[in-house]
């Protein structure tokens, strides 16, 4: 469980948003716009994502520590939470609302949505 509300972590596209539809997001502009000064919340998860590329935050009381870029319209991470290290995963962001879904495996794998706070 903890893998799948650690693997994430964010953006805003162009189309807009409808209460019941995630919309992609694919622009790294977009999405430090929307998560910059922001924290992502979950479940005893606490996420921070700086625009110079670093993750800060806490999940389930252990350190969550990593880095992040932007690849081809993808969040591509490295993540370490306590004494386990996430491998590098890119990642598709999609946004409803306050809430920003990250796919793992360019979309393809595991999902974790989590709340913009």
């Amino acid at each position: 469980m903890l893998r799948a509300l650690v693997l994430s972590v964010v953006c805003f596209g162009a189309n807009p948003v409808f209460a019941d539809q995630f919309v992609r997001i694919t622009d790294k502009a977009d999405f430090i716009g929307l998560v910059g000064g922001k924290s992502l919340t979950r479940l005893g998860i606490t996420l921070n994502l700086t625009a110079a590329g670093r993750i800060e935050g806490a999940a389930l009381g252990q350190a969550v520590t990593g880095s992040w870029t932007w690849e081809k319209g993808y969040f591509c991470r490295v993540m370490q939470a306590g004494s386990r290290t996430f491998a590098r995963n890119c990642q598709l962001v999609q946004r409803q609302g306050d809430v920003i879904r990250f796919v793992a495996d360019k979309g393809r794998g595991d999902t974790a949505d989590l709340r913009l706070r």
